[in-house]
């Protein structure tokens, strides 16, 4: 069925399919009609040398990449909740959190990686920052709030908080469309915490020099591009 068309397959996290690439991909579409592509989002790692993949969208550390990755963004993260919440609830400060529900991957304690994305790391933060500013406030990492309301992936915590469920730790490149929409808003946006985390683009030694890889490298850096604006990166 696709005889003579090319196809860009691509292999990345699933919360990174829902959230940052497939929301974007119709510009992709309308530029390169001719081009097909295929998205394998399934968390499981793909080696490009033996795969029939051509390129990567990966999360990890630096010193993890090979040298000819490209980095696409950082990281930071950030708390968000849906503005209907916010009518409800007043969160002007840290301590405030206490009355809200948080919203937390479930499984972050499984993945050194994830570990940056809890609240405890980021209230031990905040709370120590408080102390340094000698506003002694009780927000400790004590802090407990009325409940948690725990997901496996991003794009879940990030539907609950758009859902108006509570309080999300977000990924900043992640969410930044719904923040510029205004579907989420930052919650206490002096608090955003930078991870030693980034996004980047591996490409398969193979299929560097196919036109329609190049395209899609091309494409894909732009837009990162425009991600890196939006997070004032």
């Amino acid at each position: 069925h696709s005889h003579g068309r090319k196809i860009v397959s691509v292999t990345t996290w699933a919360s990174f399919a829902s959230m940052w690439l497939i929301p974007r991909l119709e510009i992709f579409q309308r530029e390169h009609p001719e081009i097909d592509i295929r998205i394998d989002a399934s968390d499981t790692y793909v080696d490009l040398s033996t795969s029939d993949v051509d390129l990567a969208l990966r999360y990890a550390r630096p010193q993890q990449m090979p040298a000819s990755a490209v980095r696409l963004f950082g990281e930071q993260i950030t708390p968000v909740a849906s503005r209907w919440l916010l009518q409800q609830q007043a969160i002007q400060r840290v301590s405030d959190l206490r009355q809200c529900t948080l919203i937390e991957s479930g499984d972050i304690e499984k993945s050194p990686n994830l570990e940056w994305l809890s609240w405890r790391r980021w209230l031990d933060h905040f709370a120590a920052e408080a102390a340094d500013a000698g506003q002694r406030q009780k927000t400790a990492p004590t802090l407990a709030p009325q409940r948690w309301l725990y997901f496996n992936y991003a794009y879940q915590n990030a539907q609950a908080a758009l859902a108006g469920q509570g309080v999300a730790l977000a990924r900043l490149p992640l969410v930044a469309e719904n923040l510029a929409r205004g579907d989420l808003v930052e919650v206490l946006p002096d608090t955003r915490l930078q991870t030693p985390m980034a996004n980047w683009l591996v490409t398969a030694p193979r299929a560097g020099s196919k036109p329609e890889v190049v395209a899609f490298c091309e494409w894909l850096k732009a837009e990162a591009n425009s991600t890196r604006l939006a997070m004032g990166e």
